[in-house]
């Protein structure tokens, strides 16, 4: 099993994965669409900056206890 009574070492890593996964995704396809389409990228760019530090600070939060 992934998660057991004691051992919640996988519900941290879900939780890393939940805040830092999609902020990456987004810059990363920000960066790939900015030669042709330069208001879309920054969309995207500002959407990655905003999720990482909404993602940073609630499951921050959840984590520090």
């Amino acid at each position: 099993m992934i998660l057991e009574v004691g051992n919640l070492n996988g519900l941290v890593a879900l939780l890393f994965a939940i805040m830092l996964v999609p902020p990456i995704l987004l810059g990363g396809i920000s960066i790939f669409v900015r030669s042709k389409h330069k208001k879309t990228a920054k969309v995207l760019a500002i959407l990655a900056a905003i999720y990482l530090i909404v993602g940073l600070g609630i499951c921050g939060t959840l984590m520090a206890g």
